[in-house]
Formats: C-alpha cells, structure tokens, sequence
C-alpha cells in the first residue's frame, strides 16, 4: 500500500480503503475495455459489412431506444437487488448477448450486427458508470482528485492492449472471432467489480426504503439539483461532437482503406494510440490539472481545444486529420473531461449518484449522439446532406458546449454548500 502511495504521489490523507476501492474498480475497468477495444472496431467492421458505412447515422439514430430500454432494466435490477448485485446482472447478461451475436453473424444475419452495434453504444458505458456511482460514492472529494487520474490510466491500459491484440490478430483471425474476447473479458471485470464491493462496502441510500422505489431513473433527483440537468444538456452537447467526428473518421477510412481486414487493423492500431494518449493524460496531464486547475475552468477550456481542431479538419479534411480530431476528442473524454466531471457528483445523493448519474452519463451520452444522427439522416433523406456537414456540425458543437459550460461554475458552487 506504502509502495502505491509513492507511485502516485497520494499522502497520508488518501485511505487504505480509497486505494482498495480505486485499486479493485481499476482492474475491472482494464479487463472491460480491453474487451470493449477489440469489440468497438470489430462491430464497426462487421456493420459497415452488413448495410454500409452511409448507414451509421441511421443505426446511432436507434441507439437511444435501446439504451433507454436497457437503463431502466438497470434501475429496476438496482430497486430490486441493490448495486452490487444489479452490477453482476450486468456483466453476465452482457457477456451472454455476445455470444449469441457472434452465433448470429456466424449464419449470416445481418440484423445481428445492428444489434451489437446498438448493444456495443449501451453495455460499455451502462457498466462504467456504476464503477463511476460506486467511487463517487466511496472516495471523498480530496482522494477522487489523487485517484481519478490514475483510474482511468490503469483501465485505459487494458483499452490498448485490446486495441493492440485486434491489430495482430483480426487478419488472421477474421473480424467475427474476436467477439469471443469480448465475451469472455466480463467473467474478470465481474470478478474484480464484485471484490471492490465485498472490500469496501455496499453504498446505501439516505433512507433504509431508499432501494425499494418505482422511481428507477432517478427523476426527483433532477427536480432538487439544477446541477444535475446541466450537465445532462453538457453530455448531450459533447456527444453531438463526437458523434460526427466518428462518422467522418469512418467516411475517410472507407474510402481511403479498401480491404475490409485492413480497416479494421488500422482503426484497432488507431484506437491503440488514442488510448496510449488517453494513458499520457491520464497519469500526467489530469492529476496535475486536478491539482492546480478549478474544475470548472478545465471544463471551459476542453471545448476551445475542440474548436481548433474542427477548425483545421475544416480547412485540410483528410484520414490524417479527421483520425487527429478523434483522437484529441477521445483521449481527452477518457481522462480530463471524466475525471473532472466525477467530481461534481460526490456530494449529491445516492439517487444523484447511482440513478440521476445514469441517465445522465448513459443515456445523455447516447441521446446526443442519436440527435445527431437523427439530423443528419434527415439531411441525407432530403438529399440536402454532404460529408463536409460533419465539419461543420463538429464545429458548431464545440461552441455550443463552451456556451453550456459556462453556469457551471454558478450550480457547482452552490451545490456544495
């Protein structure tokens, strides 16, 4: 324990049971998305294959019925059993519907790999979140800007070994098998998640009928925390960006990479440098900011980053640079952009944290991106839409989320009176 205290600088003040809780979530977060890196590329291949890379829009368009759908089945499993158990439904049932898409595929059914797309967009971020409701519910404020960085990081590194094993064996494997990784990477992300709870506690909500609700998303949190509905229209804004930044990435590596392995070695090797940069910030980069920067302030600045990067894809649109946009909107969401925005939760309720925090991270995220989508197959529809709109609307989205950005200071700080 002295030994991880060294490493990351954390001090006296940082607990045995902060390490632990921060030590065991890591763990998991290092097998699940090093299984969700050789899914997310894989299924990108094997939809592309099935209906065409024009047709991403129209499938992210449906994602949020599915994801709604699969967040209240949440909120039900956590009235009934309460987290812990509710976070196990989730894994298993993960891992079964896997199985049986790779089945599926495996006999040629094309709505199989519509459905994995739409279950790939909610069971990574369903699951993270609550490894996010139970630290925020576990670490204090000051441990949290110590371990939030290092969490990340620590996950992030099963992210690029996963990215890694997809660039060196989707060739010689086929695009298919490699589901079976992702199916069999829960059983250990179940494990770990399950002795972050048996090590550290089970959180309880404020009243002992709290769990025994019918309000399964968390609304009434919403009515008693302005907070918690601005960075609801935060979430959705940032998924708009990164929604049109991922298709034209996906427009580019379709028609500048024609061999269907191959796009999907490059998009595995890309997301394994994203994530070595996600690694970089995660370790470096985020502590020091936590540290030194008001919160609110590393939230004004992300979006400017953006903007400048939407502004060079604009001027010089290429693989090259719709691939730099990505990355910088990527790696950044997965370190500074998470590990500050945790922070807002800890002093709100366990509805905030395990509920209104779900609707919020889970379907805020894929509501935005199926908004936009839903746009942009409007645009397509009525034969007035062009790739170049995905520039544009990259960089209308980033200046409409610095203007979101902007009363968070006001909310945060009366929050935590």
């Amino acid at each position: 324990m002295n030994y991880l205290r060294k490493i990351f600088n954390l001090g006296k003040d940082v607990s045995k049971r902060d390490i632990t809780a921060a030590a065991a979530i890591s763990a998991a977060a290092f097998f699940l998305l090093g299984g969700y890196e050789v899914l997310r590329s894989s299924s990108n291949t094997l939809y592309r294959v099935a209906y065409g890379a024009h047709n991403f829009p129209a499938v992210t368009a449906i994602v949020p019925i599915g994801t709604l759908l699969i967040l209240y089945a949440y909120g039900w499993a956590l009235s009934q059993v309460g987290p812990r158990k509710a976070l196990l439904a989730t894994n298993l049932a993960s891992g079964v519907i896997f199985l049986f898409c790779y089945e599926a595929i495996g006999r040629g059914s094309r709505p199989a790999a519509a459905v994995l797309y739409i279950f790939r967009e909610a069971y990574i971020i369903v699951i993270i979140e609550q490894y996010w409701s139970f630290l925020n519910s576990t670490l204090r404020e000051s441990s949290a800007r110590k371990l939030n960085g290092a969490i990340t990081g620590l996950g992030s590194l099963g992210g690029i070994l996963g990215g890694l094993l997809l660039y060196k064996l989707s060739e010689i494997l086929g695009t298919r098998s490699m589901l079976l990784f992702t199916a069999f990477s829960i059983l250990p992300a179940a494990l770990c998640s399950d002795w972050a709870y048996r090590s550290c506690g089970e959180p309880a909500p404020e009243t002992p009928q709290g769990l025994k609700t019918h309000d399964h998303l968390g609304t009434r949190a919403f009515k008693s925390s302005p907070l918690l509905a601005l960075l609801f229209m935060l979430v959705m804004v940032t998924q708009v960006v990164s929604s049109v930044l991922t298709f034209s990435f996906q427009t580019f590596l379709e028609s500048g990479i024609s061999q269907v392995d191959s796009q999907t070695a490059y998009s595995g090797r890309f997301y394994a440098i994203l994530l070595s940069v996600s690694l970089l910030l995660q370790f470096v980069g985020t502590p020091v900011l936590l540290r030194a920067v008001d919160i609110v302030w590393i939230q004004w600045a992300i979006p400017v980053v953006h903007m400048a990067a939407a502004g060079l894809l604009i001027f010089s649109p290429s693989l090259t640079t719709a691939s730099l946009a990505l990355l910088l909107f990527k790696s950044i969401d997965y370190s500074i952009f998470r590990a500050a925005k945790e922070i807002f939760y800890i002093p709100l309720s366990f509805d905030a944290r395990y509920r209104a925090k779900e609707v919020i991270d889970v379907f805020g995220y894929r509501f935005g991106k199926g908004a936009a989508s839903l746009f942009i197959v409007a645009l397509q529809k009525a034969d007035l839409f062009a790739d170049s709109l995905y520039r544009l609307i990259a960089l209308a989205g980033s200046i409409a989320w610095l203007v979101a950005a902007l009363p968070l200071g006001r909310l945060s700080r009366k929050t935590s009176r």
